[in-house]
């Protein structure tokens, strides 16, 4: 039993944004069919020949850029610029629940995959766009990338420490948020059609997810014309709330929003209960006049063990602490492994592989990965056949007209 069993997604969609909105949908448990171009497909499929990725010599079979949104998905290929080819699809949606595509405005209206063209086929249809840059405003119709969404939410310029230019920060941070917001808003629109039987209409953005991904920092501008969020870390005005560097270049982050309550354990914690009475230091407003000087002594302290030393000396005092993790430290990190933040999948070419598992845990409908992502069109005769009623002979004739 899952959460969204018994529903049926068509996902229309390229590169992450959305195919990570549907994959997520598939998680929980929906069908998802993936709608490919007949003759080329989701362009993600293209992002590691694009980025030169190789392993042992040899470029990369199964790219992980398209494997890391594409799972629990079936492929169709199909040519929508074709009348057969738009009844196929027609013919789909009256069978699924949810249609999401995630391309620029006007996009679908030019090739009849709008909503309200398929609402006609389906009236309890929910279908989500997930956009750049929202439904509205001047810009609605610009083309968008997760780089352009970084950089439009300010988050390049929240990075990083005063007076540098702003900072770009991999790893589609900006598409997954994008994809997050559409699948919420997909599951809204679940709910709503339950509780009062109308299909309609979800419009998400990279911009819409990133906005609301600051709300603090945001708020903070319009309520009290605070901005500029960014820190040195030589000068923080409170050197508990901070990251030092240990004896093996590994670094440790402190987080105390109530620095007075913990400064008479964090000074035991790195021997240094001297420093407790110190003046200087005895009090939140006199760290943050002398911050530099104490954040001076502690980079020297941090500096005299390795991390795996202060990690244990603050779980013994109960500091607030976490390491600062690369990636591979990330996916290795026990925490993450217990509770499957990080999973292990048994991928039918390479084997057990680590992947990215659900964020959230259900106890009685839990998310699972039940299929790899799919080979290019690798569906496309089992949809037909199976869930169409279409024939063999029809499936010939669809090939034979480059349909399919």
């Amino acid at each position: 039993m899952m959460v969204l069993d018994g529903v049926r997604v068509l996902d229309w969609t390229i590169f992450q944004q959305g195919p990570v909105a549907s994959m997520l949908l598939g998680d929980m448990g929906a069908d998802v069919i993936k709608i490919e171009e007949r003759t080329g497909g989701d362009l993600g499929r293209g992002m590691m020949r694009v980025a030169g990725a190789m392993v042992g010599g040899k470029e990369v079979v199964r790219n992980p850029y398209f494997e890391a949104g594409n799972r629990n998905k079936r492929s169709l290929t199909v040519d929508l610029r074709t009348d057969e080819g738009k009844e196929i699809l027609y013919r789909l949606v009256a069978k699924s629940d949810v249609f999401i595509q995630n391309f620029r405005m006007g996009v679908a209206e030019r090739m009849g995959m709008d909503y309200g063209t398929l609402k006609k086929h389906n009236p309890r249809l929910v279908y989500a766009h997930a956009s750049g840059w929202g439904s509205n405003g001047p810009d609605k119709e610009d083309p968008s990338a997760d780089y352009t969404g970084l950089a439009r939410s300010g988050l390049m310029t929240v990075a990083g420490e005063p007076g540098m230019d702003p900072v770009s920060i991999q790893g589609g941070i900006a598409d997954q948020t994008g994809a997050v917001m559409t699948a919420m808003g997909v599951l809204a629109a679940l709910l709503a059609r339950e509780k009062h039987g109308v299909g309609q209409k979800v419009d998400a953005s990279i911009l819409g997810g990133m906005t609301f991904l600051q709300g603090h920092p945001v708020v903070f501008c319009t309520m009290a014309n605070l901005w500029g969020m960014r820190i040195a870390r030589k000068s923080a005005g409170n050197p508990l709330w901070n990251h030092y560097k240990c004896k093996d270049d590994k670094w440790i982050a402190l987080a105390h929003l109530s620095p007075d309550k913990f400064w008479p354990l964090f000074c035991k914690a790195i021997g240094q209960e001297e420093l407790e009475k110190d003046p200087r230091f005895d009090s939140m407003e006199n760290r943050m006049k002398n911050c530099q000087e104490l954040i001076a002594l502690l980079d020297e302290r941090f500096g005299m063990r390795e991390r795996d030393e202060w990690i244990a000396a603050f779980k013994e005092n109960g500091i607030i602490f976490a390491p600062v993790n690369t990636t591979l430290d990330l996916v290795n990190d026990p925490q993450v492994l217990a509770n499957d933040y990080v999973t292990v999948f048994d991928h039918p070419v390479f084997g057990p592989t680590k992947t990215v598992g659900f964020p959230v845990s259900l106890s009685q409908t839990p998310f699972t990965i039940r299929r790899e992502a799919p080979e290019f069109g690798q569906h496309t005769e089992e949809i037909l056949t199976e869930l169409l009623d279409y024939t063999w002979d029809d499936v010939i004739r669809f090939k034979d007209a480059a349909v399919i």
